[in-house]
């Protein structure tokens, strides 16, 4: 069992991030000036790439929004959303902290609006479509005992088992991300406009810089990653943009 919390802690370890900015950039839409100068959206590479490698380790359970959006493809992988009406909700807030009823309607709206941003700004889509997810489990109408039940039913269904191609999509994953991590946390690359994709430890690289050293450190940065075994770099020069694009 893997936490939201626990995956940023080890995300800011890894890649030397402060927890407080970390745990910010996957909390909160950043301000019009973090956008332009890519704050933020930089990290989650970090946060995906941890949480692919605990992944691949074997079984696991996440908990925490938006982890189904950050294992594009993998096919074992079951994405389950739980809903309880906004009443239920409250007295569950209220239950653990010491508040009122309407501040605790408050708190939970912030909470839903922020989250809806964030999912929005770094996604583009809405968190709350039930498409986004292969279940949804409403705790109003069932109980603990019958959602558990029925979570472990779906997860054992033929079409959520791992296959060969799935493993080999989510070590791809893996590797694209932690490449993608490194890139944008180097001080020689993370400004630059890039595109990686992986495929069987061959890491190809695409994109745009307005400098020359930026684009010979590139697949240098890139080949530090472990898993890596060739590099293909495809970079054209022009301005540079303002900020990292995160694939």
């Amino acid at each position: 069992h893997l936490t939201r919390e626990a995956n940023i802690d080890a995300a800011a370890k890894r890649y030397r991030i402060p927890l407080d900015e970390m745990t910010a950039a996957m909390e909160r839409r950043p301000s019009f000036w973090g956008k332009a100068l890519g704050a933020g959206v930089a990290y989650v590479p970090a946060f995906r790439a941890c949480l692919c490698e605990r992944a691949e380790k074997g079984a696991m359970v996440y908990t925490g929004y938006l982890g189904h959006l950050l294992f594009p493809g993998i096919s074992h992988v079951l994405s389950i959303r739980v809903v309880a009406d906004l009443e239920e909700r409250v007295q569950g807030l209220i239950r653990q902290e010491t508040m009122s009823h309407t501040h605790a309607i408050a708190t939970l709206e912030k909470e839903d609006r922020t989250v809806r941003d964030w999912t929005r700004f770094i996604f583009g889509v809405a968190w709350d479509d039930p498409g986004q997810y292969d279940l949804v489990v409403n705790l109003s109408r069932l109980s603990l005992e019958t959602a558990c039940e029925t979570v472990v039913h779906t997860a054992e269904m033929p079409q959520f088992q791992p296959t060969p191609a799935s493993r080999q999509a989510l070590a791809d994953l893996t590797l694209q991300s932690r490449v993608t991590a490194t890139l944008a946390m180097d001080f020689r690359t993370r400004d630059a406009h890039l595109k990686v994709t992986a495929s069987a430890g061959v890491v190809t690289i695409t994109g745009a810089t307005g400098w020359s050293e930026v684009a010979e450190a590139i697949p240098r940065v890139a080949r530090r990653v472990e898993g890596v075994t060739e590099v293909k770099s495809d970079i054209t020069g022009g301005a540079p943009p303002m900020g990292l694009t995160w694939y």
